[in-house]
């Protein structure tokens, strides 16, 4: 057997690359997504936050408006089957842009408020998925009130960048989706539910059998925005009319329509839970 050429003494495994990013190293990556963002909220001394969840596609009312104009343009130089269609979609672009508006102004007052609270570690922080839409739409109203503005970044088939108002230090890019989902439940104390698809309907349930269920211990409120939106694309009532759920569990949620009772609802309710009333289960003793 030759000696070994000191030259190519194996490296450790932890500096391994070519095994980490490996099917072997799994568990170890997922440790790490377990363990890396909870050291960055400890430094950073959040405990609490209050969750934005929406659609990734709704835009801002200036960026809308700026299309359905450009949409218009078109649509007068040449009326044909894809220009009407283009036109249609920036007229459904310009009505729900009045989400984002409403989600910045939300999320700018809570954070205001929440910047109040005498300790520190009481305070609610916005958290959202990091991207653009309403995801964008908290994290600048969270930044326009100074405050911390937290981005759950989550890597796609297709890019999906982080939006350009998340603090720096709490930017994270998640590769497992079930580790992302934990650390929105986990140190989350409230849930803001605006119109979006597939994913935002993902978290919804997702959180809504959670409560259900008790696998929470702790209580969480947890506001539909958009009466008309959510009632047209889900009827709840017919879930608790042909028993699929009881008729208790239409309690779990609370639709709001505007930004002034949105607010008024999560601060009282905050307040009384967390605040000032019953002290809730520690986050170790919950089970997210």
């Amino acid at each position: 057997m030759k000696k070994t050429d000191v030259k190519t003494w194996p490296i450790k495994a932890y500096r391994n690359i070519e095994f980490l990013t490996g099917r072997d190293a799994r568990p170890v990556r997922v440790l790490c997504e377990f363990l890396e963002p909870g050291s960055r909220f400890r430094k950073f001394k959040i405990e609490n936050t209050i969750c934005f969840f929406g659609s990734a596609r709704i835009r801002e009312p200036e960026e809308a408006k700026k299309s359905l104009k450009e949409a218009r343009l078109a649509c007068a130089k040449g009326a044909t089957l894809e220009a009407r269609s283009a036109l249609e979609e920036a007229r459904r672009t310009v009505r729900l842009s009045r989400y984002y508006a409403d989600a910045v102004e939300l999320a700018r007052r809570l954070t205001a408020w929440s910047k109040t609270i005498p300790q520190r570690s009481k305070r609610f922080h916005i958290i959202t998925g990091g991207g653009p839409g309403i995801m964008e739409a908290a994290n600048r109203g969270a930044a326009m009130a100074n405050g911390f503005s937290i981005g759950l970044n989550i890597s796609l088939p297709y890019e999906q960048k982080p939006n350009p108002y998340l603090t720096r230090d709490l930017m994270f890019e998640f590769h497992y989706f079930f580790v992302r989902k934990f650390w929105f439940v986990y140190l989350a104390k409230a849930m803001v539910i605006f119109p979006g698809g597939f994913g935002t309907f993902d978290e919804l349930f997702e959180l809504l059998t959670l409560v259900q269920t008790h696998k929470l211990e702790k209580q969480i409120p947890i506001v539909i925005y958009g009466t008309s939106f959510w009632n047209e694309v889900i009827n709840f009532g017919a879930l608790a009319k042909w028993g699929m759920i009881s008729q208790s569990d239409l309690d779990l949620f609370r639709f709001c329509d505007d930004v002034d009772s949105a607010f008024e609802f999560l601060k009282e309710d905050l307040t009384e839970r967390y605040l000032t009333g019953k002290p809730q289960h520690s986050e170790d003793e919950n089970h997210a």
